[in-house]
Order: structure tokens, then C-alpha cells, then sequence
């Protein structure tokens, strides 16, 4: 079926964005896994290619464009070619929604250029070791020094993607205690600057997939934070969180459908080449029903990402939406990466051959951005149960 999402502009885009990971990316990015992170020059070329200003205003050196869709395009290109752009995912998706909605015009000042130009990577931390999904466990904390002046930040964050290389990390943190009728209050929102005394990166984190993005843990101790860095109201951080997830969660919803059509690609180009017992394995109905069932299984996602993207550039998108195509289409993802894989035979276990990297990169979709199971959970109450 015709995709009808997309304009004239969004396709001219696209070609744009497979024309540079092809010359840009591709080449080296069997470098970029044997070290475990993309090079943080790279991030200059994103810039310089306009990826991190479409969604920023002109007077910023962004585009001033309204719409997700283009960072859903650059979504399905990376997907496409089985490769991954490091932690500028997280810069985008992320972290700008709340600096557009919550950043004074002076913190927009600041930040934006460098934003926009990949001078200023930023990231955001809010998971802690042991807390997980539980962002009002948090112990984190910044306490508002005497005169007024700056918070000092102690604490610890966990799976922080884009932590290495980030310049500002948007770290979530207790600025005051939990209301025995409100555990969520007192969290305020605190853009750090990496350079800060008491700052500390501990491990990268050595993952099973995405390898090129820099997952990290930070500690904090004793960091000073200018009270001018705190991001939107104070104490009112978790229910910012969630204004922010539906879109989150859509973007992984777009991710996982893009790799589940890579992923038929791959397979289809591999079966086609490859020959056993004297024709191609693309011959045998196995491979064909195979092929066909995941097939069937990617149009469906594609028509619920495509809903989606229309429901958030037009505000509509509501948090059960959002769940509902996460959980549809990273279980979609799960099955026709797996089957995909299993058509490769052996080689699908090789990690020269993308499917196997895409095997190893999808798994975390049913993890972040909540679990699947909070996903369930989120749409039980939608439904009134």
C-alpha cells in the first residue's frame, strides 16, 4: 500500500540522510563496534548536515519545522542500512521536546546554536541502579544551597545513552522530599554541564546491542548546578516526564518497524544469493511463507506508526496511543527479526552479517522507554481495567 504520511519534502529528505549514511557511515561503522562508540566528530557532520536544527527555531539556526516526521525518516534510514548513529538519537528524540517546552529564552540562547551545530551534545538521565522503570524511587538528589545560588547534585544515574560524549546532561533529580500522599513530587529537572567539578563517568556500559552509542553510568558528587541551569518549574519534573513519553515511546515504535522491514530486506537478499541442494534458498515455500508472514506482520506496524506520526504532529497522540505501538510493533519487530535470522542458517549467528547486529540492537526495544510489561499495564487502564 501507498504510504500517504510523507510529502515531497520528507523523500527529498530521505534521499538526502541514505546518501550520507551510505558515504558517511557505512565505511567505517565496523570501527565504530570494534571501539564501542561512534567518534564525537561525528556529531559535527549531523550537524553541518542540519539533522539536530530541523525541529529548532530559525532564530537559532534551525529550520523552525513542527513536525516529528523528519526524525522518524533519519529512524528508518539508519534502520535500513543496519547501522547505528551513536547517541544522537537521544540529542534529538529526547532531550529537545523538553528544551523546546521548558527552556527560558536566555537558556535557548545558550544551548540552541550549540545544539544545532553538535558543539553541545546533550543527553538525559533519569534511571538509577535499582530503580528501573520506578522514576519516583529516585535518590538522587540537589539541595538548593543557602544563599540561593546553585544546587549541589549527588547521586548516581544508570543506562544513560550519550553519556561519554555529552556536554549537558538533563539529569532528574529530588529537590525535595516525597509527599506521603505524592511520591512523585519534589523532582526537579537540572541541565548539567559535563566539565563540572564532581562529575564522574563510570563504566561504559558493555551492552549486548547498540554498541555504538555510549551507554554510560554517572555519578555525582557535590556538583555545583547554577540555579539558572534548572530546567522548568522546581518539583515539577515527573509530571514533565510524562508529557514527554508518548513521543518517546512512538519514536521506539518507529524504530523497531524499521528494523523488522530491514530485517525482511537482509533475508530476502540473503536467500536469494544463497543456494542449497542446487537452488537458491528463496525458492523453497518455506522460505517464501516465511518471508510472505513477515511481510504481512511489517505492513500492519507501518500502518500503525504511520497513525501515529499523524496524531502527534497534530497533538493527538495520547499516552495510550503511544503504548499501544510500542508494545504492537517491538513484538512485531521481535518475531520477523527472529524468523528473518533463522532463514540466514548459520550465518545469521555471524556478527559480520547485519541481521545478526539487528538481532542484537532490537532486543532492548521491549526494555526502554518502560517495559512492554508497563506498556500492557498502560493500555489495561486505558481500557478501564
Amino acid at each position: 500500500m501507498r504510504r500517504t504520511v510523507f510529502n515531497e519534502d520528507h523523500e527529498a529528505y530521505r534521499e538526502t540522510v541514505r546518501a550520507f549514511i551510505e558515504s558517511e557511515v557505512v565505511p567505517v561503522h565496523d570501527k565504530w563496534l570494534e571501539d564501542g562508540i561512534a567518534p564525537r566528530e561525528f556529531y559535527y557532520k549531523l550537524g553541518e548536515l542540519g539533522v539536530f536544527g530541523i525541529e529548532v527555531d530559525e532564530e537559532y539556526g534551525g529550520a523552525g519545522i513542527e513536525s516529528f516526521k523528519f526524525e522518524a525518516i533519519l529512524l528508518e534510514e539508519t534502520m535500513r542500512a543496519g547501522v547505528s548513529l551513536g547517541g544522537s538519537g537521544v540529542h534529538v528524540g529526547l532531550c529537545l521536546p523538553y528544551l523546546k517546552k521548558l527552556a527560558t529564552d536566555e537558556q535557548k540562547k545558550r544551548w540552541f546554536p550549540g545544539f544545532v551545530s553538535g558543539e553541545i551534545m546533550f543527553a538525559i538521565a533519569m534511571t538509577e541502579p535499582g530503580t528501573g522503570s520506578d522514576l519516583a524511587g529516585m535518590r538522587t538528589t540537589a539541595k538548593l544551597s543557602e544563599d540561593g545560588s546553585h544546587y549541589v547534585l549527588n547521586g548516581s544515574k544508570t543506562f544513560i545513552t550519550g553519556g561519554v560524549h555529552a556536554d549537558r546532561v538533563i539529569v532528574c533529580a529530588r529537590t525535595a522530599a516525597p509527599l506521603e500522599t505524592d511520591r512523585r513530587h519534589g523532582i526537579s529537572l537540572l541541565v548539567v554541564d559535563t566539565k563540572s567539578e564532581g562529575w564522574t563517568i563510570g563504566r561504559k556500559l558493555d551492552k549486548m546491542g547498540l554498541r555504538t552509542s555510549d551507554t554510560a553510568e554517572l555519578n555525582f558528587t557535590d556538583v555545583k548546578v547554577p540555579v539558572e541551569d534548572l530546567l522548568g518549574e522546581e518539583h515539577k519534573g515527573f509530571s514533565y516526564l510524562g508529557q514527554n513519553l508518548p513521543q518517546e515511546r512512538l519514536s521506539i515504535a518507529v524504530g523497531a518497524y524499521a528494523q523488522a522491514k530491514a530485517a525482511i530486506r537482509f533475508a530476502k537478499e540473503y536467500t536469494q544469493q544463497r543456494a542449497v541442494f542446487g537452488k537458491p534458498v528463496a525458492e523453497f515455500q518455506n522460505t517464501k511463507f516465511e518471508l510472505a508472514a513477515c511481510q504481512a506482520e511489517v505492513d500492519a506496524a507501518e500502518a500503525v506508526v504511520d497513525r501515529g506520526l499523524e496524531a502527534l504532529d497534530a497533538g493527538e497522540l495520547t499516552p495510550v496511543d503511544a503504548a499501544s505501538a510500542k508494545l504492537f510493533c517491538t513484538e512485531v519487530a521481535h518475531r520477523v527479526i527472529d524468523r528473518c535470522l533463522q532463514l540466514h542458517g548459520g550465518y545469521g549467528f555471524i556478527n559480520e552479517y547485519p541481521i545478526a547486529r539487528l538481532y542484537a540492537d532490537n532486543r532492548v526495544n521491549r526494555i526502554y522507554g518502560g517495559t512492554n510489561e508497563i506498556m500492557k499495564t498502560i493500555i489495561a487502564r486505558g481500557m478501564g481495567l
